[in-house]
């Protein structure tokens, strides 16, 4: 019996010795797993931690390529005008009508037409057949078949007049959208022929929409502005351009970009500012010199004897808060000068040097130089306005208003047409009336005019003075209006210098109507003119 006992606490003992193994082998097993969990989460860490830093100084590096690219492009402003496409010539301006083909395949398939098999009704059949019985009840259902089978045929029959006429007058809209593409190419280049020939004869209007469209076509980098002004003189072939410059911020402020692991944070490299002044400097000259580039090379016809060119930034003023454009190059080239260049080897700052071209000595400050031309309207003597348009009664008689009245009239007239116009003084005005200048980006440059309140001729002395006026002042045209009539001597006169425009009284009357909204009666009708 004792050892009966003693055989069952040793088993007792044994058991629990087993469980307290069992228990110490779960726990290491437990804690070996804990610290592999432990480990592995830093591991993790350690390589996000490691993809991080990777990704930051990949896009540090990603950042200064970025920044190298574009200081790449600013010193390539000019030999990208020299090795890529041609300027906009008249002939890439023309239009080519290529021949469609209508897609007839929404409209050329017909509808299945309606079988009878799929409404008649079926037969009896079996014994019902044999003894006649359901015959006529068949024979109601064969009249109601056919009568959903007629209707189903004039619905189709409908459906496919409707898809024979769509189809007809998809392929009538599409003929006359052929034709109308083709007249539209043959109109517009009929148009570029005319503009070509005025451009050859040196019309100064023809010109300047062609170099316009030539210095709009020209490709800048981001952030380049686009806006220029042009005026053609056909006395001299002198184009005079008036171009925005870039501001100093289109050179990029960084160098290049570092990640600080220590602070995690992407840092600039600041470029030294005397390198940020040296590649403002060099991209105004390579603009200029393009800019002169372009529109020589785009003058195959030797229209353009030589180029004046002005260099504008617009920015505000620092001292006073208003807009201004200071001038920071200036020059003037001729054809001959310019030809003698190899433009894809020069140093463009030097090369303007050798140009004696005028360029700011502080561009990057945008401290201002004197342009070697501008419209300058201090060389007239002006007055202050007057309103005449709001006096006129109805149908006023225009040679019945005193000489001041009348030219301030036809400086509203200007000024309503879109253009600033302004009076000179009654005394010592040198036969000028008023001066005015378009608005336009692209513009004419300034117009001197003279009124001639006349009941009679105005003879061709009067033209000719104003041709006179016209060469001195260096005006851009000049405009004769009167309430009376020209003579064919001075419209002969007019059209052989080229920048002189006439108007007479019939045409006066009709521009007032047109742009003041006023009827009225010019002066005296002129006599016929016998014909030639």
């Amino acid at each position: 019996m004792a050892q009966r006992s003693s055989d069952r606490g040793n088993e007792y003992q044994r058991q629990q010795q087993a469980l307290r193994r069992a228990q110490e082998q779960q726990a290491r097993q437990a804690e070996r797993a804990r610290k592999a969990a432990e480990a592995a989460s830093k591991r993790r860490e350690q390589e996000r931690k490691a993809a991080y830093l990777e990704q930051q100084a990949e896009q540090a590096k990603v950042q200064a390529i970025g920044v190298e690219h574009e200081v790449e492009q600013l010193s390539q402003l000019l030999r990208d005008a020299l090795v890529g496409d041609p300027p906009t010539t008249f002939e890439r301006r023309r239009r080519t009508h290529t021949p469609t083909v209508l897609d007839e395949r929404p409209w050329s398939r017909p509808e299945p037409s309606p079988r009878w098999e799929d409404f008649a009704p079926p037969e009896p059949g079996g014994l019902a057949a044999v003894l006649g019985f359901g015959r006529k009840r068949y024979e109601t259902e064969v009249a109601e078949a056919r009568e959903r089978f007629s209707e189903a045929q004039a619905r189709h029959a409908r459906a496919e007049e409707k898809r024979r006429a769509t189809l007809e007058q998809k392929r009538a809209e599409h003929r006359q959208a052929e034709e109308r593409s083709a007249e539209e190419a043959e109109a517009f280049n009929r148009q570029l022929d005319e503009q070509r020939e005025a451009y050859r004869a040196g019309d100064p209007e023809a010109v300047e929409a062609h170099l316009g469209a030539i210095l709009d076509a020209s490709s800048y980098p981001m952030g380049f502005p686009h806006e220029h002004r042009i005026a053609f003189r056909p006395a001299t072939g002198d184009v005079l351009v008036e171009i925005q410059l870039p501001p100093e911020a289109i050179v990029p402020a960084a160098r290049g970009y570092r990640y600080v692991k220590s602070r995690d944070e992407m840092t600039v490299v600041p470029r030294p500012e005397k390198e940020r002044k040296e590649i403002y400097a060099s991209v105004l000259a390579q603009v200029a010199l393009r800019t002169v580039h372009e529109i020589l090379a785009g003058d195959p016809d030797r229209v353009v004897n030589g180029v004046i060119l002005n260099g504008r930034v617009k920015t505000i003023d620092r001292a006073t808060g208003q807009e201004v454009s200071p001038c920071l190059v200036t020059l003037s080239a001729s054809r001959e000068q310019f030809g003698k260049l190899r433009l894809s080897q020069v140093d463009p700052a030097a090369c303007l040097k050798g140009l004696n071209a005028l360029i700011s000595p502080n561009p990057y400050d945008l401290e201002p130089i004197r342009p070697i031309i501008e419209f300058d309207l201090t060389k007239y003597r002006l007055m202050d306005s007057m309103d005449v348009v709001a006096d006129l009664d109805s149908r006023p008689v225009l040679v019945k208003l005193t000489p001041t009245e009348f030219e301030h009239l036809i400086r509203q007239l200007f000024e309503a047409i879109g253009m600033e116009a302004w009076n000179t003084q009654a005394s010592k005005d040198e036969g000028v009336d008023a001066v005015a200048v378009s608005k336009d980006p692209v513009f004419n440059g300034e117009c001197i005019i003279q009124a001639k309140r006349y009941s009679k001729l105005v003879g061709v002395e009067a033209v000719q003075a104003l041709a006179g006026v016209v060469e001195h002042k260096r005006a851009a045209k000049g405009i004769l209006i009167t309430t009376s009539w020209f003579g064919r001597a001075s419209h002969d006169f007019a059209r052989q210098h080229g920048r002189l425009q006439l108007i007479e009284g019939p045409e006066l009357k009709y521009l007032i109507k047109e742009h003041l909204g006023k009827d009225v009666i010019p002066g005296p009708v002129p006599p016929k003119r016998p014909s030639r």
